[in-house]
């Protein structure tokens, strides 16, 4: 079978982070893989210094969607920080999933400690609620008041390189996490992988799956 995916996240960078290998995956495996970004991305530091402008963010999100496969990587109209569960973003999603067929999810948990994630983890969740598959994936190393529970896993042995190059595409972010953001998600996927017997892997916590 072959599935119409959708990896939504609310800034570029976080579907690279919490699913690249996975996208990657089945990118090489013939399905129809898509992206969603909600924001520009563009952000300033609490000192109001320009970390990342919203042109740079759109740049490298682009070119680190053609990196993992992505038939195409759709950008919403949302400010960093402002993101809100609401109508707004509810039919952006309704619009990609309804004409594009989609039929698996790869989403932000809904427990994660980020505003902007959790407003598009909980879009994510109403817009697809009439999808038969959803993951949901972690893109940060916050802890949260909920446990992630990472119950279903994807051997990405083969597609971690292709994860990491996607990841170094957004350049301006590395520079922010001193490529702290690369040792950290490969220890990830190493202890993933550890736990099911390959060298690398993706967990996701299964918000529904359905076998056909």
């Amino acid at each position: 079978m072959k599935y119409n995916i959708l990896a939504i996240g609310a800034h570029f960078d976080d579907i690279e982070l919490g699913c690249g290998g996975t996208l990657a995956k089945f990118s090489q495996l013939g399905h129809n893989v898509y992206g969603y970004v909600a924001t520009k991305s563009g952000f300033s530091n609490e000192n109001s210094d320009l970390v990342r402008s919203e042109e740079v963010a759109y740049l490298e999100g682009q070119s680190a969607g053609k990196i993992l496969g992505l038939k195409e990587l759709f950008q919403g109209n949302f400010k960093t920080l402002s993101v809100e569960f609401d109508d707004n973003l509810n039919i952006d999603l309704l619009r990609i999933i309804n004409q594009y067929e989609i039929d698996f999810v790869l989403c932000h948990w809904p427990g994660d400690v980020h505003h902007d994630h959790i407003a598009v983890g909980r879009s994510s969740l109403h817009s697809a609620r009439h999808v038969p598959r959803i993951l949901a994936y972690r893109s940060n190393w916050y802890h949260s008041e909920s446990t992630f529970r990472g119950n279903f896993y994807v051997d990405i042995a083969q597609t971690w390189e292709i994860k990491k190059q996607a990841v170094l595409a957004h350049a301006s972010e590395i520079n922010r996490t001193s490529s702290k953001w690369i040792s950290f998600f490969e220890n990830e996927a190493l202890n993933a992988g550890q736990r099911i017997g390959v060298k690398y892997a993706e967990s996701f916590e299964v918000i529904k799956w359905l076998d056909s």
